[in-house]
């Protein structure tokens, strides 16, 4: 039988689609993970106790372990496991993407750097340490700009800024991020920041999967709520595109490029891409699929799932290319933002919400009497929508999502 280890950060929203995707596939599953938990044992109680946040030792565990249990596959379900599955497969002599190429990925000031070598068109930029200071931080020219970590995702610690007074203050807002205990462990060193050029522009993803380094575009997203700041905060998710077939045809093509300058090669790729007059410029390229539980918006060939096609891919089971295509119907999906700091009371007129014709599912996921974490750390849940097109999708979202109240105390 064919054998793979999932490997599961902490952070999450995914275990449970993956392990319900592995067993559709009747594939053996060991979960490899920091910790145990209720989520990260299989039927049979396989685990092993991976370090995830140490590429190198989680290689060294992962080859031990499969001396005694070969594995036929190692995937990293979501960001904090792509580079230690990089690793561990290559440990292994496994098809996927080298270590070199994730770690470039995640590394937003080296991905520009390649970007840029690759002849891609690039914000000006430039790199500081989360303990430069704000003021002088604040003289960099060429306003507007943003502010972001260097390896962080979901839009957590993006702030737009337009003076130098707000870039200061953007500045050390995004310090106290990548400082705080839950990015920089104690005895680390807080990861760089970086200060790049604003593109305006609209903006949409790429949901891909590289076979032998070809990119095989698996959907297109509008994102119809603008993007300008000062917070890039994710809400709506629409497929099919509602773009014209060579503004498409022009944002896949920059994708692909980008995958080929970072040396992606194998597996789920979500890219990140801003339209304008001056051509199409690549916000970034993750070595994995879409974040969150946004991946439920969609299905494929025989209704398959994303999660079924990259653990297919990854174990070398069939995959053909009528299982790689979209379902024609449009879907969409709204990622609830928390609006306010405090404890999580209640969500009313979720009944009201799921009423509302063309959505299919709600989930909330930050359970009640919880305090929702700061700075964009977690959404407050999704909302689901299928309807005959993209523009039915997206009224579907908004008016089930005026619906809902959420009660912070």
């Amino acid at each position: 039988m064919t054998r793979v280890l999932l490997l599961i950060p902490d952070r999450t929203y995914r275990t449970a689609d993956f392990m319900a995707a592995a067993a559709d596939l009747g594939v053996d599953v060991v979960v490899g993970s920091r910790d145990v938990s209720p989520l990260a044992a299989t039927g049979d109680g396989r685990f092993v106790q991976v370090p995830l946040d140490d590429a190198a030792e989680a290689a060294r565990v992962v080859g031990s372990f499969a001396t005694e249990l070969p594995l036929d596959a190692v995937v990293g379900v979501d960001d904090g496991s792509t580079l230690a599955a990089a690793a561990s497969s290559a440990a292994l002599g496994l098809p996927a993407n080298s270590v070199n190429a994730v770690a470039a990925s995640l590394d937003k000031a080296e991905a520009r750097r390649r970007f840029a070598a690759a002849g891609l068109p690039t914000p000006f930029h430039r790199v500081w340490s989360a303990a430069a200071d704000p003021e002088e931080v604040a003289t960099t020219p060429g306003l507007p700009v943003v502010v972001k970590p260097v390896d962080l995702s979901g839009s957590r610690g993006v702030i737009r800024a337009d003076t130098p007074d707000e870039l200061a203050a953007a500045f050390a807002r995004v310090s106290a991020i990548v400082s705080s205990p839950d990015v920089c462990p104690p005895g680390s060193e807080p990861q760089r920041i970086i200060v790049e050029e604003y593109i305006p522009g609209v903006e949409v993803a790429v949901e891909g999967l590289l076979r032998g380094g070809k990119l095989e575009v698996l959907a297109v997203f509008d994102k119809p709520d603008p993007l300008e700041g000062p917070f890039f905060e994710e809400t709506i998710y629409v497929t099919p595109s509602r773009m014209s077939a060579a503004d498409q045809t022009r944002v896949t093509a920059t994708v692909a490029r980008a995958c080929a300058a970072l040396g992606l090669t194998e597996g789920p790729v979500h890219g990140e891409v801003r339209l304008n007059g001056r051509g199409a410029w690549i916000l970034e390229v993750a070595a994995r699929s879409i974040g969150g539980l946004c991946a439920r918006t969609l299905r494929f060939g025989a209704g398959l799932t994303l999660e079924e096609l990259i653990i297919r891919h990854a174990a070398g089971l069939p995959l053909d290319d009528a299982s790689l295509r979209r379902e024609e119907v449009a879907s969409g999906v709204m990622m609830l933002p928390i609006r306010a700091a405090g404890r999580l009371v209640e969500v009313p007129g979720q009944d009201e919400a799921r009423a509302v014709p063309g959505i299919v599912g709600l989930t909330i996921t930050i359970p009640r009497g919880r305090d929702p974490l700061p700075e964009g750390d977690r959404y407050l849940g999704f909302l689901f929508a299928r309807a005959d097109s993209p523009a039915a999708v997206e009224q579907a979202l908004r008016e089930a999502t005026a619906l809902l109240e959420v009660v912070v105390a």
